[in-house]
């Protein structure tokens, strides 16, 4: 089995941190007027009388909230009986815990899982670390091949994520995964250590350990390009004995087939982003069964391991992701506008610099900066959507984040205003690849199966094609197989069509390569 997809973006979501910042007050029509003592009415009064609107009475402190137009305001503030204006900021709930794109996409959340704990989840990974916050509640268990470790602990990052994905659990922190009440069964198969790579041999050992341990679906965020009888055969046995799965379709963006996905006896998963495009990484074949969100997909990563990133420019924040292999810290200086990056920046000198992607790589553009003088680089994206790179294995000095295009632009307007860039440690990630789409599907397979118990796995499999989201070419095609997984549609079809429990056969990924293609420039 050749290396799989390792770490694909290590850049994390702060959470916790305000979902936004005030706008200005000439773009807010909601104001709080200070009035002087015993003139409250009178204010009133001329609030009205100049089209406002008394949203809330704040007599202890003299004061009361208006809607208004700023025009209209002008005029209230020449009125001898008021002190000042000022703009009603807003205010956010500051989130412990956020519900990552995919989790309603899949319908995940239409579905109450409080029945999960009848069905078992095997995670063919690189372990899981038991200790996280939001895995440690789990019923799990694992097993290790020999020389990766123990199983409860990752030092890849991979298969923390992909448990995440299927298990974070609903407790106020982080994210929350398929099944996130601690009800489904979790069982760990430690195949890959830190370098990320084992042999077909070990995948049939631990498809065993699978079965042994009484597993209903199997989830391989894994694959490589060759493929093995064993391994075929071993795929084919586990299904036509009552057991789903399902497999990464591959990250090379072409039309390989990749195993154990393009086995007949596993679901093939490719990846979408959260507009429902196919990702451009997603391989496309005949075996292509199902899609799931696999692209900036947020999880849990072991702790302290991810990156935390933030970018505050003229007083506003901006969403950004650390690039890969970034070092940490904080800088602050005034914002530099420096192109492309193609070329040391002239005017950099203890500044940040604001670059576009596109031509060189992210680190040659952050080194640029550096060579010119700039403490930290900000790059934003060429083309819809938020940017995540890695630096690979090239020496950076200083901080590097990416932003999208929208912020990008927005930030072109922030020239020469106090910048902040801090990257620091983190326990989430957003990562990409089919790898990411896996645990989407796997997650919902088990969901499903745990509200009809009396079906088996080809049925189960067989209404996960037939409820999902046609995307594309209208039917089945090799770049969505037949779309995107929907939980709750699912469930429904088979209420409306029951189960005859039959099993036996059933209708039928791995990842890019480091620092090439749209990753790394």
């Amino acid at each position: 089995m050749s290396k799989f997809n390792r770490k694909l973006i290590g850049a994390a979501v702060a959470i916790g941190l305000a979902a936004g910042s005030a706008s200005a007050m000439a773009d807010n029509d909601r104001y709080i007027v200070k009035f002087k003592k015993g003139h409250g009415q009178t204010v009133k009064t001329a609030v009205k009388g100049k089209g406002g609107k008394v949203k809330l009475d704040l007599a202890r402190h003299n004061a009361v909230a208006v809607e208004m137009s700023a025009k209209a305001l002008e005029g209230l503030r020449k009125n001898p009986n008021v002190e000042f204006i000022e703009e009603d900021v807003k205010r956010y709930p500051l989130m412990a815990q956020t519900t990552p794109y995919g989790i309603p996409m899949v319908q995940a959340d239409q579905l109450s899982d409080a029945g999960a704990s009848n069905r078992k989840v095997c995670i063919i990974d690189s372990g899981y670390e038991l200790a996280h916050e939001d895995l440690g509640g789990n019923m799990v268990s694992g097993t290790n091949d020999p020389g990766t470790g123990n199983w409860y602990t990752d030092e890849n990052h991979h298969g923390t994520h992909v448990a995440g994905t299927v298990a974070a659990l609903n407790n106020g922190t982080g994210v929350v995964g398929v099944m996130p009440n601690g009800n489904i069964n979790l069982h760990i198969i430690k195949v890959f250590d830190a370098d990320g790579w084992a042999y077909s041999s070990g995948l049939v050992t631990a498809l065993d350990n699978c079965l042994d341990a009484g597993s209903n679906v199997i989830s391989m965020s894994l694959g490589g390009s060759r493929s093995n009888r064993t391994e075929k055969n071993a795929f084919a046995s586990a299904l036509s004995n009552g057991v789903l799965s399902i497999a990464a379709a591959g990250n090379d963006g072409n039309n390989r087939h990749s195993y154990p996905a393009s086995y007949d006896g596993v679901v093939s998963v490719a990846a979408v982003d959260s507009n429902k495009q196919v990702a451009d990484f997603s391989q496309y074949t005949s075996q292509v069964e199902l899609a799931g969100p696999g692209v900036a997909v947020l999880s849990s990563v072991p702790m302290g391991t991810a990156q935390v990133a933030s970018v505050n420019a003229g007083g506003s924040e901006f969403s950004a992701l650390g690039m890969e292999g970034s070092v940490q810290g904080t800088e602050t200086g005034v914002l530099a506008d420096c192109g492309t990056g193609e070329a040391p920046c002239a005017d950099a000198a203890g500044k940040v610099c604001l670059i576009e992607r596109g031509v060189i790589s992210f680190a040659d553009k952050a080194n640029n900066c550096a060579a010119g003088g700039g403490i930290a680089a900000v790059i934003y994206n060429n083309e819809p959507g938020a940017l995540s790179g890695t630096f690979g294995e090239t020496p950076v000095a200083i901080p590097g984040v990416g932003v999208s295009d929208t912020d990008g632009a927005a930030m072109l307007g922030k020239l020469g205003q106090s910048t902040t860039v801090t990257i620091g440690a983190g326990n989430y990630a957003y990562f990409d690849g089919t790898s990411m789409a896996t645990p989407h599907v796997s997650g919902v397979a088990a969901l499903v199966w745990s509200h009809h118990l009396n079906c088996s796995a080809s049925e189960i499999r067989n209404a996960l094609s037939a409820t999902a989201e046609d995307l594309g070419a209208a039917g089945r095609d090799d770049f969505y197989g037949y779309g995107l997984v929907q939980a709750k549609d699912a469930v429904d079809y088979l209420t409306a069509n029951p189960c005859n429990g039959g099993d036996g056969g059933g209708d039928p990924g791995p990842e890019p390569k480091p620092c090439k293609g749209k990753k790394c420039n």
